[in-house]
């Protein structure tokens, strides 16, 4: 993959992370001033005009548009599983991209709903990443070309990219990354995750604390600390998240997983993540903790906790009203009706 211009190391990631470009100002401009034209009083449609204004200022342009937006959902195993911390085995995860394949799963309905494009992208199902309380997860090579092969999901002529992930065990990582990134209590970041219970979750918990302390002090930064306890399909996250923001396509973000990931994206720019929003706050009790941290609010609560980009590819439903609203809706002077500064 390197040789065929494909970032391949941790450090040419690093360097794309600090080419990000920046929001377009004219775009937010230009959105403000036919915001304050429509029909309504200044405000009245809350956070409809929020992602209004969020995916003008990504894409770089007004009126922004969302004709083909992708959902993207990453699949991958995870080495810590062999420790009992999901309710299921880790060949579910390869049964479950079948699913997706044959269109059963729930983000495949959710994807006809609102017309998205669906791709699944598997990451070597059939080796699992290393168990974390043992060594790092992954090496620089795998974790950077992880994150390469991510990149590929952004192709031309997205508009908008939801992002999700599919891997028994991905919960526990989750947690791992955020107390490594953020302190406390590996219990405060531990959640049910698939259904585990009693002493299953005391071991769960106790796989997070044990993982965290191998590797939190060792980890150079937020890339390294991906590596060594996240997975594969983490990794591929946060490098379309990372293809995402040098195309100028806004990214809707998933659950739990998937917010731990980006989250590591974070660590090495606080604005990395401008061009993300949080599509839902996920039931698993660590992700409300993690998006105060990340200073994000999320658009919907529906105690979702499915995974696969199911949030987030709903929430385009939401990014389509907003912009047809924008777009859509009479200015007073079109419609004939007096402003609120008319006499």
């Amino acid at each position: 993959m390197a040789e065929r211009g494909v970032p391949a190391t941790l450090d040419e990631m690093r360097a794309i992370v600090a080419q990000f470009p920046g929001p377009d100002q004219d775009a937010a401009q230009e959105t403000t001033a036919r915001e304050a034209q429509l029909t309504k009083p200044a405000g009245a449609l809350g956070r409809l005009e929020e992602i209004t204004q969020w995916m003008a200022t990504w894409q770089g342009k007004h009126p922004p548009t969302c004709v083909h937006p992708r959902t993207a959902v990453f699949a991958g195993n995870h080495g810590v599983a062999a420790r009992g911390v999901s309710a299921y085995p880790a060949e579910v995860t390869a049964q479950m991209v079948k699913n997706f394949v044959d269109g059963g799963a729930a983000v495949n309905q959710l994807c006809r709903a609102v017309d998205a494009d669906l791709r699944v992208y598997e990451m070597a199902l059939e080796e699992s990443t290393a168990d974390f309380t043992q060594e790092p997860a992954m090496s620089e090579e795998e974790c950077a070309m992880a994150l390469a092969y991510g990149m590929m999901a952004v192709e031309p002529g997205i508009d908008l990219l939801a992002v999700g992930e599919m891997g028994i065990g991905n919960t526990t990582s989750a947690a791992a990354l955020a107390a490594a990134l953020y302190g406390g209590g590996a219990a405060q970041w531990v959640g049910p995750g698939t259904g585990v219970a009693g002493s299953a979750l005391e071991r769960k918990i106790e796989v997070v604390e044990q993982g965290v302390a191998r590797h939190k002090s060792a980890a150079k930064d937020g890339f390294d600390l991906l590596r060594r306890l996240g997975g594969r399909e983490l990794a591929a996250m946060v490098g379309a998240i990372m293809a995402a923001r040098m195309a100028h396509v806004p990214v809707l973000l998933d659950g739990y997983a998937c917010s731990a990931a980006a989250a590591c994206l974070a660590a090495i720019d606080t604005h990395a993540l401008d061009h993300c929003l949080v599509a839902h706050c996920s039931a698993e009790p660590g992700h409300r903790l993690l998006l105060d941290k990340l200073g994000k609010k999320p658009l919907i609560d529906f105690g979702m906790r499915l995974g696969e980009a199911s949030g987030a590819t709903l929430v385009i439903a939401l990014v389509k009203a907003a912009l047809d609203c924008h777009t859509g809706m009479a200015t007073f002077a079109e419609a004939g009706i007096s402003g609120k500064d008319a006499e």
